[in-house]
């Protein structure tokens, strides 16, 4: 079970880390190309949620490495499944259901991290 965490939450991590990154420092207009929402939504929220996904990402991996309050990870995890419901939900308030395809498999993701995340 520990390998199995620590391969979905790394990869979970580079993904945020990435997609977080991006957020935290990219103007609206090289982002919207990528994130269409980002248009309707101030740039201190969009920065906002680029710092959250870093610090989630730091959040799956860090606590476990280290051993202290281990069950940060699973917090982390709880995260990032909550922000891809919503994400999700922002896609399809906007009638972008055709764009949710990757939200859905970060949703599994993160339950499936979730999971892990309580079985050791």
């Amino acid at each position: 079970m520990k390998t199995a965490y620590w391969i979905v939450a790394a990869l979970l991590a580079a993904f945020y880390l990435y997609a977080g990154g991006k957020k935290a420092v990219q103007s609206k207009e090289r982002l919207a190309p990528m994130m269409g929402w980002v248009d309707t939504v101030p740039m201190p929220v969009v920065r906002g949620i680029g710092a959250v996904e870093i610090l989630g990402a730091a959040g799956l991996l860090l606590p476990p490495l280290t051993g202290v309050a281990p069950a940060l990870a699973l917090v982390a995890a709880a995260g990032f499944l909550v922000l891809q419901l919503l994400a999700a939900a922002l896609h399809l308030s906007r009638g972008e259901a055709k764009d949710t395809g990757l939200n859905a498999a970060l949703i599994v993701a993160a339950a499936v991290t979730v999971w892990l995340a309580t079985a050791w």
